[in-house]
Order: C-alpha cells, then sequence, then structure tokens
C-alpha cells in the first residue's frame, strides 16, 4: 500500500514537461593516443537531447572499439539544448524557469547516469513550487474540478480516490509498471542497439500498447472510463496536448510513469550541453546544413550556411539527423529511396508571465481564493468523447495553468511579490481570457488581443513561445529506419513511438552503437563489440 501511495502521488503531481540556454562552441580537444586506428569524422545535426547523446555516446563506445571519432555538431539555433530550454523571469538570472522540457523521472537511465556523472545539482521536480493555495491539483472539466488533491496525498484522500474510482489506480499501477518494464529492455542486449526500431517493439511485444488507442489500451485492461478520462486523459493532456482517444496506449503509460520526478537545477539542457562537453565535439552553432551529396567513394559532402551567409562545405564519413526529417529542410543529392513520412506535429502556445495578482476563484466557480489549486490540469466533460481529433481541447480551451514560483518584481511600486504562471494552449490566449483568469478588467476594444495588451499593472512580464515539441502520437505498428543511407542515420523515427528526452537520447545511443558496431566490421578490427559487458557494467554503477 505504501508504493501505491507513493505512485499515486506522483502520478497525481503531473508536473508539466514539454518541449537551454546558449553555450559558444569549443574547440575540438586532442585525441587520446591510445587510439591507433584510423578516425571517423562524424557530424551530427541537432544539439538536443538526440543529438547530444549521439557524440556523447560515440566518444564512450570509443573505449569498447578502438576507433576515435571526431565529432562536430551543427546546431541552427543558437543554443543547446533543443526543446529543453529555460528563460529568466524578468531577465533575472535568479529566476530561471523552463520553458520546453520540464522534469525527467527515475527511469531515465541516460539522463539520471549523465546527470550524475557529469556533477550537475539533481533535485526533487516541484519542490520549490510555492504551496499558495490548499490544493496542490485540480482537474477542471471547463464548468468544475472533477478533482483536487492537498499537497500531500494523505491515508484519507487515497481512501476517497479508492471509494471513487474503485481498483482503477492499482490496476493502472501494474499495468504501467508491466509495460514499462519491456520498454527498458531496450536499453541492454540482445535488444541493444537495435537495427530497426519496428522490430524492437515487435520482439518486445509492445505493439499490443502502440497498435491502439489509450482509450482502447486502458478499457481492454479493465481501468475503468471514469478514472481513465478524469485522472489519465489530464495526464495525455498536459504532457502531449491529446485525449485518450487519439494518442496510443503505450504514450499514455509513459504519461503515468512519474515516479521519483527530478529536474536539473538552472535547466535541464546543462544535461546535453556536458554531454557535448564530454564528448569533445566541434560545436557550431547558428549553423543551418541545407544539403547532404553522397560522394563515389561513401563519403558525404555536408553544405551549411552560418547566420544565414554564404554556404560552405564540409566532407565526414557518417552524418546522424538529429532532429525531424520534416523539419530539416535539407536536401540530399542523391535523393533517399526512402524519405521518412511526414508526421502531423502538436502546435503548442506556452505563455509564461508574472503578475501581482493570483488566479481567480470566480472564473473557476469557486468561493474562496485558497480554494484554487496551485496547478490546474483539464480534461473533457462527462460524455463529450471528441474521438482522435487533433482540435481536442473542448470547453476548457487550454492544456494546463500552473503556478511557478514567486518572485519580488523589479520596479518599485504597493505589489512587489508576483506570481509567475505557466499556460500550455493550443491556441495563442487572448486578452480576454487571461484577464478573467485573472480578474482583471481590460477594455472592450482589447478582448481579443493578446496578452500585451493587458495592464502591465496587471500583467509585469511576459514570454511566449510556439513550440512543435513532439508529434500527435496515433496508433501505429511500424516506425520509421535508422538508416536512410549508407552511413546516413536518423534519430528522429523514436517521436513517434515516445516522444520524450529519455526516448531521445536512448535513439542517440543506439545509433552511436549502430556506427560502432559497423566501424568495426568495415575496419576489420576483429571480435565484435561486447555490448554485453558494457550493459552489465553500467547496471552496476547505476
Amino acid at each position: 500500500m505504501h508504493s501505491l501511495r507513493g505512485f499515486l502521488y506522483g502520478v497525481l503531481l503531473l508536473l508539466l514537461c514539454v518541449c537551454a540556454l546558449g553555450a559558444d562552441a569549443k574547440e575540438q580537444a586532442p585525441l587520446k593516443s591510445k587510439y591507433n586506428t584510423a578516425s571517423r569524422n562524424v557530424a551530427i545535426i541537432g544539439a538536443g537531447s538526440a543529438g547530444a547523446s549521439t557524440a556523447y555516446y560515440l566518444r564512450k563506445f570509443a573505449e569498447l572499439s578502438g576507433v576515435p571519432p571526431n565529432i562536430t555538431v551543427f546546431e541552427r539555433e543558437t543554443y543547446i539544448g533543443g526543446r529543453s530550454t529555460t528563460v529568466d523571469v524578468f531577465d533575472n538570472p535568479s529566476y530561471p524557469v523552463e520553458l520546453g522540457a520540464s522534469i525527467f523521472v527515475s527511469i531515465n537511465h541516460n539522463l539520471m547516469d549523465a546527470a550524475k556523472e557529469l556533477g550537475l545539482k539533481i533535485s526533487s521536480a516541484g519542490g520549490d513550487r510555492p504551496k499558495d493555495s490548499d490544493k496542490m491539483l485540480g482537474i477542471w472539466d471547463g464548468d468544475s474540478f472533477v478533482y483536487t488533491q492537498g499537497h500531500s496525498l494523505s491515508w484519507w484522500e487515497m481512501a476517497k480516490l479508492l471509494w471513487r474510482y474503485g481498483l482503477a489506480p492499482i490496476r493502472i499501477q501494474s499495468l504501467m509498471k508491466n509495460t514499462v518494464n519491456k520498454f527498458l529492455e531496450m536499453y541492454k542486449p540482445p535488444y541493444f542497439p537495435f537495427s530497426s526500431l519496428s522490430s524492437a517493439v515487435q520482439a518486445l511485444d509492445l505493439l499490443q500498447a502502440t497498435a491502439v488507442t489509450g482509450a482502447q489500451f486502458l478499457e481492454t485492461n479493465g481501468i475503468s472510463k471514469s478514472f481513465s478520462n478524469e485522472i489519465i486523459q489530464s495526464s495525455t493532456r498536459v504532457n502531449y496536448g491529446q485525449n485518450l482517444g487519439l494518442i496510443h496506449g503505450l504514450e499514455t503509460m509513459v504519461c503515468m510513469a512519474t515516479d521519483g520526478a527530478v529536474a536539473i537545477e538552472d535547466g535541464n539542457w546543462r544535461i546535453f550541453s556536458g554531454m557535448l562537453d564530454s564528448s569533445r565535439a566541434d560545436i557550431r552553432l547558428n549553423s543551418t546544413v541545407t544539403a547532404i551529396e553522397v560522394n563515389s567513394d561513401e563519403t558525404l559532402t555536408l553544405s551549411y550556411s552560418i547566420n544565414g551567409s554564404s554556404i560552405s562545405s564540409s566532407t565526414f564519413d557518417d552524418i546522424v539527423i538529429a532532429a525531424p526529417f520534416q523539419y530539416s529542410n535539407i536536401e540530399l543529392s542523391p535523393s533517399l529511396e526512402s524519405i521518412p513520412d511526414k508526421v502531423p506535429y502538436v502546435k503548442l502556445y506556452v505563455t509564461l508571465f508574472a503578475s501581482p495578482h493570483r488566479i481567480s476563484p470566480q472564473y473557476f466557480n469557486l468561493s474562496k481564493q485558497k480554494d484554487v489549486p496551485d496547478m490546474i490540469l483539464t480534461t473533457l466533460p462527462k460524455g463529450l468523447d471528441l474521438g482522435s481529433r487533433e482540435d481536442g481541447v473542448g470547453p476548457t480551451s487550454f492544456w494546463s495553468i500552473s503556478l511557478l514560483r514567486i518572485v519580488e518584481a523589479p520596479a518599485e511600486g504597493p505589489h512587489q511579490q508576483h506570481y509567475v504562471y505557466k499556460v500550455f494552449s493550443p491556441e495563442r490566449p487572448t486578452a480576454g481570457f487571461l484577464a478573467s483568469v485573472l480578474g482583471v478588467e481590460i477594455p472592450e476594444a482589447n478582448q481579443n488581443g493578446t496578452i500585451g495588451d493587458i495592464s502591465r499593472k496587471d500583467v509585469s512580464w511576459v514570454h511566449e513561445k510556439t513550440w512543435h515539441p513532439y508529434p500527435y502520437e496515433y496508433p501505429r505498428v511500424t516506425f520509421e529506419k535508422i538508416r536512410l543511407a549508407s552511413n546516413i542515420w536518423y534519430t528522429g523515427g523514436i517521436e513517434s513511438f515516445i516522444s520524450t528526452m529519455e526516448t531521445s537520447s536512448l535513439m542517440g545511443m543506439n545509433v552511436a552503437g549502430l556506427m560502432t558496431n559497423e566501424w568495426q566490421d568495415k575496419l576489420q578490427l576483429g571480435k565484435p563489440v561486447n555490448w554485453s559487458g558494457w550493459a552489465g557494467q553500467r547496471n552496476r554503477e547505476l
């Protein structure tokens, strides 16, 4: 019962996660003298989780294979981290908040392992969040809160949860663990490194979870509709902007694996920056790859522009595309026989703002300020099923509103203490909506405007961002190829399987493993890499 209590608390916390601050490019460090084998020149396109992890594990695996990689990372943005990035409230570095991917959990072996190895400070996610309300969490259906919870899941609250939902909380814990344990086999032989994601998913008996919607998967496994629609669906909405009638069963289970949620102090992007430092890669920010040409000797010529200026080119032995192919705009010559599918991605609006006002209880049909939860997630009202519609937000019009922290405003005035909020929504919030949520008046002419049309005395700081952070996780039984052509590798296929920082890191590690195997074969270095020995050593370290 104790483990159930901890599990439920983790599930109901449901810390927001989605989709880095800049780092100066560093000179590539000299190769270690112990390597006598011809080196391989590798280009990695993208400095997010997948790209940084590919570089990090290529350097690690060089110790197993004896093949030293010369790694160059091209990133078109000005920062490292991809969808993991922070911004500073009031431009004050003392107040960083996550704009993208906010948390990872204890079973995220790559992120946890790297964070510890890199000496980063890991803290409990949400531990520093203010407790401004009697309620930590509320799930809103557009009319009323169908569930609320205090800042700790007391035995009394747990008893009420079981009374309301029967055995569903117990069954979901068992189902989640069974499903996630199958996935974790992908980190070790005989599955790792896997040359085909589709084959690995089939071999691990995960197709039963990816081939159906979350609603179907939960119903088949005896999870009640009330618990699914009220509790689990609020998690799939905040994490992926998708209802249970759209998202597949495996990603639904990932949303429930919240045990041991943590974050890196000052930003999760520090993991990926540290990985790239450790890899000794030549990091080229503001560099957009425009074309890849396959040469007659199987080398690859990569063309790129810096700050949108003239095109330069370099030659590599291997290239890893560590970003969604459909957004890369890379011209390949000759063209690929099999181009990755164009997958629809969620459009997510993130609105961060500071205000001297607390969330209005009247907006949520409440009478007291203390009844407004610090974190508000949403679901669909009972009887409304939007099926697999991508525009599935329903009458709430937003995915979540969360109080992140309380800060001191820099300007002199009567309100020095300001509340910092984060809003996830499928559309840009209107000034009228946000003013109503804060309980402030604005002119009628500004109702359909933006948050910038609200007075600075009511909204003192704003940062808005539009992401395409993850695909619509429609049920599927096949996934994109990992090798797009000879010596051209792709990490993005895992996004439609599971889209998290950790799984992108797993695919980066997997591509590094496949490349290591191939180098062993091409360079005729003798016995293959002992992956079982590596996995055993890693498990002992973990």
